[in-house]
């Protein structure tokens, strides 16, 4: 009896300790989703989707960024980083870099080659830009490398950041249809990936076509169907239903980027990658970090309010569902560590608000650089600026001393110009925004997004609501509440049901999980968490 009793008590333990940590953290990024569409499409929510997150996880309603700018590659960078543009250095999707002299794209590296069936330019791809350490990162140190991390996106950037500098392996999609990777990783795809990719799983969805997933009744949440407000998908007809076999016509496989069954195919890549990984498998903690982007693809071209994107939320909560009963089974409820957040949110059409009365405007970004170009001529005899982009103004130090100019006399001369233009809310100098205190809210956003090797001389501010976009779908970037509020969701291993309304930034979700697993912090985050999760069971 004894020594029942005993071997009863070394099981317990056992068990205790094999609680200590989840076997597996799952982080899902959806692109450019916005906290309020949880809400709005609420009522044609499923159960087991987003419904079984929020109703038995923990839910951060006010969750927000805290930089400029609000795009994809930083996003990601922050969310996994625990800090901003101005310590992790990805400073946009690509960006004129100024010490470099030229354009860089966020995951570029010409050292590398694309690995599977890929076009070369499709995977010349590493993580090198990212100057500070992931939560997936930590979790490779902490393990002595045995915790596996393994990164997914149809995008290469929301695929390669998250997943770090030691990551097992990263994979995004081709336009031939496949998952690529690059050397960074290793000189052979794995071959589930191969096996996947042989498959050719995304020909079921194109074959398919995309219609709607309910009665169109169902959408009353959006505009009509065929509105003003919204892009041409592949240059066709803007209303369902929408041929894939039409619009595939020249081979691009890349096509399903801008359908819900990107997100689908992605899901079952995810399944792939859990299984020929072994991922959750033993009592080591591993990492998969999934990126759904055919949500920004589409809500990019079609706008906030319509059909279009409302289902492939829809859909969306369905592919949630399926993956989260894939975990149950396969990795069991309550092993698996899940967090679900957005790398951005979204701004409404510009035409839309303007419809209704608001007076506001859409900027393309072309007009600026070239009216920039000519008031410095008209001004000074000679175009000054070297690049406008992402709202930052550079400008060409060498003619300017050649001219026997002052930087600092130009930059004032330039301000005061574009202060005078109507869609211009503050432009902050370089020595402006790196004096920042913190006392000026929208100052502390562009200084916590702003790398004084990399970025400007000049940061613009546009007003609220004013957007450099086209007059069709919507876009971001902005530190605008539109832009930064986005959903975060902690769920599974170690999570008590709750919510909370108080305000978050984005850069606590990486230390919090640090916390939950015990290990060191990402090497360049403030390290301030969430303690409503941390307090739990």
């Amino acid at each position: 009896m004894r020594r029942l009793l005993q071997l009863a008590a070394l099981g317990l333990i056992s068990v205790v300790s094999a609680q200590q940590k989840p076997k597996l953290v799952v982080g899902i990024v959806v692109d450019q989703m916005k906290m309020e569409y949880l809400y709005r499409f609420s009522d044609d929510f499923s159960a087991n989707g987003f419904k079984r997150l929020i109703n038995n996880g923990y839910t951060f309603h006010n969750m927000h960024y805290n930089y400029m700018p609000t795009y994809t590659a930083p996003g990601h960078a922050s969310v996994y980083t625990g800090t901003t543009p101005t310590t992790h250095g990805i400073v946009g999707n690509e960006w004129f870099n100024k010490a470099a002299g030229k354009i860089v794209y966020c995951t570029d590296d010409a050292s590398v080659k694309t690995v599977g069936n890929g076009v070369e330019s499709e995977g010349k791809m590493s993580p090198k830009n990212l100057q500070a350490t992931t939560i997936t990162d930590e979790l490779r140190l902490a393990t002595n490398f045995k915790g596996k991390v393994i990164g997914m996106s149809l995008k290469d950037r929301g695929a390669i950041l998250p997943a770090g500098h030691f990551a097992n392996g990263a994979f995004w999609y081709s336009q031939a249809g496949a998952f690529i990777s690059s050397t960074f990783y290793g000189e052979n795809l794995p071959e589930w990936v191969t096996q996947f990719n042989n498959e050719k799983n995304f020909q079921k969805y194109i074959d398919k076509g995309w219609d709607l997933l309910k009665p169109i009744a169902s959408y009353n949440e959006s505009l009509t169907d065929n509105n003003p407000y919204e892009g041409l998908l592949f240059k066709k007809t803007p209303f369902f239903p929408y041929s894939l076999k039409e619009m595939y016509a020249n081979n691009d496989a890349g096509i399903l980027r801008s359908t819900p069954f990107g997100n689908d195919l992605l899901e079952e890549f995810a399944e792939r990658a859990i299984a020929g990984e072994g991922l959750g498998k033993d009592n080591i903690t591993d990492f998969l970090t999934v990126s759904f982007s055919s949500t920004d693809y589409i809500g990019h071209t079609l706008g906030p309010r319509s059909i279009e994107l409302q289902d492939t939320y829809l859909r969306l909560d369905e592919t949630i569902a399926q993956f989260l009963a894939y975990l149950d089974k396969n990795v069991g409820k309550g092993n698996y560590l899940l967090f679900l957040t957005a790398d951005h949110a979204g701004a409404e059409n510009v035409k839309y608000l303007k419809d209704n009365k608001y007076d506001v405007d859409n900027i393309p970004w072309k007009n600026i650089e070239t009216e920039l170009g000519e008031f410095s001529t008209k001004t000074f005899g000679v175009n000054l600026l070297l690049d406008y982009s992402n709202y930052n103004v550079f400008f060409n130090k060498e003619l300017i001393k050649s001219k026997g100019l002052e930087l600092s006399k130009v930059k004032q001369v330039f301000k005061e110009y574009l202060c005078a233009q109507k869609y211009i809310k503050k432009v902050f100098t370089e020595e402006e925004i790196l004096a920042s205190s913190g006392n000026d809210y929208y100052l502390n956003a562009v200084a916590k997004g702003y790398d004084p090797v990399q970025n400007g001389e000049l940061v613009l501010l546009f007003k609220p609501a004013y957007l450099e976009y086209a007059a069709t779908g919507t876009t971001h970037g902005s530190p605008y509440t539109y832009d930064t509020h986005v959903p975060a969701i902690f769920y599974g291993w170690g999570i008590e049901k709750g919510e909370s309304h108080d305000k978050k930034a984005i850069t606590q979700i990486a230390p919090t999980v640090a916390q939950k697993l015990k290990i060191t912090f990402p090497n360049g985050t403030e390290a301030e968490v969430l303690t409503e999760v941390l307090e739990g069971r």
